[in-house]
């Protein structure tokens, strides 16, 4: 039996962004993100820091996201919260401050996979995207393609056997000495610099699983900089973007669409960090339009780590009557379709 859930809290600490949301089943009415710059200096996410960062800001997050409704606290009926993969630091942060609000506010609660977070970030505001579909899911932490044959059932097809391709880009983007977080800045030079300059490798690309493997493709990257002087490096630095994007995306693309050949489906989403990347978006799209497959990707503000795909997968969920109990624990390494102990 479904149920009616009018107001959701989201909450997303699974990384290094504090993030609360509330949202109704057709509108998001706030998404607060608070991206936690303690990190640049370091060139990368340190686990303590970003623990206390989001014990420092959750609650002001919160209070936020629900001044921005336009709601109090009474109003809310379901909570949603991330409570792996992750951080188990930062994840513990989230799923204890929803525990304590559930509890004190007598509503449902229900963790989230943030890896369905991310796939839910497709369906704001009402958009509805036809099933069967394929799911891409492309971000720092993760790379793997997915079936959905109806809401919240998950067949993973295949995933990466080493480095995320978002793990890759930062990395690339960290050896060339461009800014923290790498990935964007890559996407960024390489839409003027020339594909063809370097012919890194694809790996995996004619195999007829749907595995992925990135450490080559950054160690070629690596080894092609160790070759070449700082000057000529500096001068063909969108070139060598290009060619390093060129060759992460080419793979992404032609396992997607022979996933969903295969599996005679006619939608393709795409979901999480990289699925803002604008060679991604163009190549899968151009490509897929040639099988008269549709190819559909989130809004920007949701494909980065946020609480209202959280809470939009809690919606989901939540109508259904599948809630979590106070047991509800964090567990950095859950598998997407996998239910914990305390969960559901």
């Amino acid at each position: 039996m479904q149920k009616d859930f009018q107001y959701v809290l989201g909450i997303e600490t699974s990384c290094d962004e504090t993030s609360a949301a509330v949202i109704t089943p057709r509108k998001t009415l706030s998404n607060i993100v608070s991206s936690q710059q303690v990190h640049l200096s370091f060139g990368g996410v340190v686990p303590e820091l970003a623990s206390r960062a989001h014990l420092k800001n959750i609650t002001s997050i919160v209070d936020a996201a629900l001044t921005n409704a336009g709601i109090g606290f009474e109003q809310l009926d379901g909570i949603a919260v991330t409570h792996g993969p992750g951080l188990i630091g930062a994840l513990l942060v989230g799923v204890n401050f929803a525990k304590g609000l559930s509890l004190a506010l007598n509503i449902p609660l229900v963790g989230i996979n943030h890896i369905e977070g991310h796939i839910y970030g497709n369906f704001m505001d009402g958009k509805q995207i036809p099933l069967p579909f394929i799911a891409l899911v492309v971000s720092g932490g993760h790379t793997l393609i997915v079936l959905l044959k109806d809401h919240l059932h998950y067949k993973i097809l295949g995933e990466t056997r080493d480095d995320a391709v978002g793990e890759a880009y930062d990395k690339v983007g960290k050896l060339l000495h461009l800014p923290y977080p790498g990935g964007p800045e890559v996407d960024k030079l390489a839409q003027t610099g020339d594909p063809e300059y370097v012919q890194f490798p694809r790996a995996m690309l004619n195999r007829d699983d749907f595995d992925f493997s990135y450490s080559g493709l950054k160690t070629a990257v690596l080894n092609f900089l160790q070759e070449k002087p700082e000057q000529e490096i500096q001068q063909h630095l969108a070139d060598i973007c290009a060619s390093f994007q060129q060759a992460a995306t080419e793979v992404l693309v032609k396992k997607t669409l022979r996933a969903a050949r295969t599996y005679q489906v006619r939608n393709i989403v795409i979901a999480g960090g990289v699925a803002a990347n604008s060679l991604l978006r163009k190549w899968l799209k151009a490509e897929a339009q040639r099988f008269h497959i549709a190819v559909h990707s989130p809004p920007f503000e949701f494909c980065t780590d946020n609480a209202a795909m959280i809470a939009r997968a809690g919606y989901e969920r939540l109508r259904r009557n599948l809630q979590s109990s106070l047991d509800l624990n964090a567990y950095p390494a859950l598998r997407l379709g996998k239910a914990e102990q305390g969960n559901l």
